[in-house]
């Protein structure tokens, strides 16, 4: 086990596009640390650049203390896996999972020991005599995920391994993979462009866009307090609903939208930061967890609107509005559902709303 330390690194390509732009963290040893973001991102280019599958172009990677940037990746003591299972068709299981260990000259014993291990771990034991095309999608996930395990390395890494399975995969093996890091406390840095894996998986997640670090934190810090627009609209599922319109009566804090929608504000603890924008174009979001169709306090702010869809997926449902120009979505209980057509009230509490510059998109 090791830490991992990326200081300014950045990938430039030959065309000029800028993969990564100037990361600069630390993973602690033993720490599950999830890379998420949308496609294009540049965390599977940062994670290939700690892989040593990639040139870095400047700045530098530490493994352990000690500086690897420009060693091969056989020389950087980790382990690595991808999206595709890569397994070789004609080995056994057992074979699959020995290989990499017999290629670098350890004992039969050794071999036996480590792979019966690592097959305990994931419960492979009754398959290993089994050829990769007899399992199913995802005991060759476990395959591919023991085979980088039984090196026992310094770092882990691991470049989306799950897209390839079904929903209810994903779901068993992201515990699996929770499970390997409780029992084993290796270094795992984690790829991702699926944000509930990120919530569940990471104990800190870096979110990334168009080749920048955007934030660093666990990951309900930065669902509570996300940095910027785009953490804030990129982490969450129904999305933050954003409310953008100019900011007017400093004595009542007035969102008035583009048609004129006017949401009032109120006074609350972002009322002073509030002032100085007052005038300008705001962004206000709000969770749809947050908008309830009861008031529970006095100072909830209070949000009339009409219902466009409802969506029911069992033990929730969300309602999909308007409000003027401005669409929102609730989350809520999947009984006592309005009609489509119908008009709806909505309340928030004033500490639920987070404010941004509409300008820079940074958090007021």
């Amino acid at each position: 086990m090791a830490e991992v330390t990326l200081r300014s690194v950045r990938k430039v390509y030959s065309n000029g596009h800028v993969g990564v732009e100037g990361a600069d963290f630390t993973v602690a040893d033993g720490e599950l640390l999830v890379l998420v973001g949308p496609s294009g991102c540049g965390k599977s280019t940062l994670l290939r650049m700690i892989a040593g599958l990639e040139e870095v172009t400047s700045g530098s990677v530490l493994i352990g203390g000690r500086d690897v940037t420009h060693l091969e990746p056989r020389d950087r003591d980790i382990a690595m896996v991808f999206q595709s299972y890569a397994l070789y068709p004609h080995m056994t299981v057992a074979e699959n999972l020995g290989f990499g260990l017999r290629l670098r000259g350890h004992s039969d014993a050794e071999v036996a020991k480590r792979v019966q291990d690592s097959a305990v771990a994931l419960e492979l034991v009754p398959w290993l005599e089994r050829l990769p095309k007899q399992l199913s999608g995802g005991q060759r996930q476990r395959v591919a995920l023991g085979r980088a395990l039984v090196r026992h390395p310094q770092v882990f890494l691991l470049d989306e391994p799950l897209s390839n399975l079904d929903a209810k995969l994903r779901g068993t093996m992201r515990t699996e993979i929770a499970r390997l890091h409780r029992s084993m406390q290796t270094t795992m840095i984690y790829v991702t462009h699926d944000q509930v894996e990120a919530m569940t998986l990471g104990q800190r997640i870096v979110v990334l866009d168009k080749g920048k670090v955007q934030q660093i934190d666990a990951p309900m810090k930065i669902y509570a307090r996300p940095i910027n627009l785009f953490v804030a609209g990129f982490l969450g599922n129904p999305a933050m609903n954003m409310f953008k319109g100019r900011l007017e009566d400093p004595q009542h804090m007035v969102l008035v939208g583009a048609d004129d929608t006017r949401l009032e504000i109120g006074v609350s603890r972002h009322t002073q930061a509030l002032q100085a924008f007052v005038g300008r174009e705001v962004v206000a979001g709000i969770r749809p967890e947050d908008l309830q169709r009861a008031s529970s306090g006095a100072d909830d702010i209070k949000i009339q609107s009409v219902v466009d869809l409802i969506e029911s997926v069992g033990n929730e449902s969300f309602l999909h509005t308007r409000s003027g120009n401005w669409p929102l979505v609730a989350r809520g209980a999947p009984h006592d559902l309005p009609a489509t057509g119908a008009p709806l009230t909505f309340y928030v509490a004033p500490e639920k709303i987070h404010f941004f510059d509409a300008a820079s998109s940074a958090r007021i």
